[in-house]
């Protein structure tokens, strides 16, 4: 089961391919960006202060909090979404918003909290995979792919498919040894023994790329 959760911010992706029986959570403005793209919302969470009057009538079931609380819109979907145990949950949204809103969001997506579920992100030209244990990435020989360790050291990276491959090596926060690796081939391996990275694909070429890539137990 996949769970879509679209985040607010400009700059998000013109199209987005949407497994047919997933569940559309809306983080409050991330609901203007499911209207564009064409996709009916199950559930709208947030302080609603950035969605329009028109766009929040449309929307049957609404979980409203106030303006002073101690998460983002985003968490407060990211939770809903886990309380469906899906599989795999897949974040929509800007890539061309608020810097504080961006790194945040990266930040949340590695959270211990989505440790059991595949996630994966879309932000504005850009895809995000969440990698613990093992992951297959699609994509195409030239294609920028870069590495980070967040929330702690990650060790043990093993990397196939890459031109600059990692055997057994640990990427530290805040390092920039993984940044602007190049796919060798169609598909690159990632592995990590313990913690947690991100592999970031700056301008994304998803055109004939499977919509979700497998993953593996840590």
């Amino acid at each position: 089961m996949t769970v879509v959760v679209l985040a607010g911010g400009p700059g998000a992706p013109t199209a987005v391919d949407v497994p047919p029986d997933a569940t559309v959570i809306a983080a409050d403005g991330g609901a203007e960006h499911a209207a564009a793209l064409g996709l009916s919302v199950d559930l709208l969470i947030g302080d609603l202060d950035s969605i329009s009057a028109d766009t929040l009538a449309g929307i049957s079931r609404v979980e409203r909090h106030p303006v002073a609380k101690d998460a983002t819109d985003l968490e407060l979907a990211l939770e809903a979404a886990l309380r469906l145990a899906p599989d795999r949950v897949l974040v929509v949204g800007g890539g061309a918003g608020r810097l504080d809103h961006l790194f945040g969001e990266l930040l949340l997506l590695a959270s211990e909290s989505w440790a059991g579920v595949q996630v994966d992100a879309l932000l504005g030209d850009a895809e995000v995979n969440v990698i613990r244990g093992s992951r297959t990435l699609a994509g195409e020989p030239g294609e920028l792919l870069s590495l980070f360790a967040l929330h702690g050291p990650a060790r043990g990276i093993v990397t196939e498919g890459l031109r600059y491959p990692l055997h057994g090596e640990t990427l530290e926060p805040g390092s920039s040894r993984g940044v602007s690796n190049v796919f060798a081939a169609g598909e690159a391996r990632v592995s990590v023994e313990r913690g947690v990275v991100v592999a970031v694909r700056p301008t994304c070429r998803r055109s004939d790329r499977p919509p979700s890539t497998p993953v593996s137990a840590p």
